[in-house]
């Protein structure tokens, strides 16, 4: 690899964060909860890709790069589906109380 293709990866690497922040950042909140889930989709892909590039590992370095990977991938999978489940708990109603719990139907007892 030389110099000029590791500036054009680099820069790559960079127009690519900031278009990402950009597009992110345009989100309305509604569409967090159905944002999550796909990238939830995508990263299970990415996780998959760890377990492949760890299991041709040859050397130690491959090796613990690999674990690493792993590692990460799965943290970052299981947090989001967490994170995911949470806010999908707060589009749920709250139960409404039976007709024995009612407040105003209560029986009033002589005081």
């Amino acid at each position: 690899m030389n110099d000029n293709s590791l500036l054009n990866e680099f820069t790559v690497f960079v127009l690519a964060i900031f278009i990402g922040f950009e597009v992110i950042s345009k989100v309305p909140t509604i569409l967090h909860t159905p944002l999550m889930s796909g990238t939830n989709a995508i990263h299970g892909i990415i996780l998959v890709g760890a377990i492949l590039i760890a299991a041709t590992a040859h050397d130690p370095l491959q090796i613990a790069l690999g674990l690493v990977a792993v590692i990460l991938a799965t943290i970052n999978v299981v947090g989001g589906f967490v994170v995911t489940d949470r806010m999908l708990e707060m589009f749920k109603g709250r139960p409404s109380p039976s007709p024995k719990e009612k407040p105003d139907q209560k029986e009033k007892t002589p005081g």
